[in-house]
Formats: structure tokens, sequence, C-alpha cells
């Protein structure tokens, strides 16, 4: 069963000026330094972009959590990995883990599913959070 769900889009060229502002001082404040290290990898011509998708899935994973930024669940708090298989999902620690586990019913276990793309100017991202029953 679906427990959550969140859609975001952001328009790439807004995070570009904002990292222009603020640069490593926002950065820091809003990716894990596993999303700085993919992204910092990345060529110049996709190292925005590649942070504007995973801005775009904590504001989905947020809203799919149904707090927004409030109640514990903080930037950090969501982190964009990937499976084994290169499929990203987002990793939670603190209030957002605790919101999740909230959120997911007794006897279930909590799956997160995430999507994300941009096409530039845009970059967008989708999070569902379905309940699987345990075994």
């Amino acid at each position: 069963m679906i427990i959550g769900l969140g859609s975001d889009v952001i328009d790439i060229r807004r995070l570009e000026r904002t990292i222009a502002k603020y640069g490593d001082r926002f950065i820091e404040r809003i990716f894990t330094p596993i999303e700085r290290a993919k992204a910092e990898r990345r060529t110049e011509r996709i190292r925005i972009a590649t942070y504007a998708k995973r801005f775009a899935a904590k504001e989905a994973c947020a809203k799919a959590l149904g707090t927004g930024f409030r109640a514990g669940v903080f930037w950090r708090d969501l982190g964009v990995v990937n499976l084994p298989s290169g499929q990203p999902t987002l990793h939670m620690t603190g209030g957002a883990a605790e919101r999740l586990r909230a959120i997911t019913p007794p006897g279930h276990a909590a799956q997160v599913t995430l999507t994300m793309t941009d096409e530039y100017p845009y970059a967008q991202a989708m999070v569902v959070i379905a309940a699987v029953p345990l075994p």
C-alpha cells in the first residue's frame, strides 16, 4: 500500500545561481558527502543538474513523508544513494528516518522508490513510499 507520494520540479538555473552566490556553504548545508562526491565527479556541464535532481528528490521525499522540512526533518537527513543495480533511492537518517518509522504500519516494511530526470533547464523527481507486508 502507498503511504507517501511526493513530486518536485526545479529550475536548474535557479540552483546554479544559488550555488554561484553561496558556494560550498549551500552545498554542504543541503547535500550529504555521498551526494557531493557524485556531483563533483561529473563534468562541469552536468554537475549542477546532478545537484538539482537530488535537490528535487529531497523536496519530493519531504512531501511523501508528509512533513516538508519541519518536524525534525532536515535536508541532510535525506540522501540520494544508488542500489547495486544503479537504481536511485533515498537513505533516511535522523528525523526523516523517525518519520518513516512512524508512518509505516506495524507488520510492514517501508519501500522507497525514487525516479529523477533532467532536461535543461528543469530537473524533476518523484518519490513513492510503500508499506510492504513482512513475511
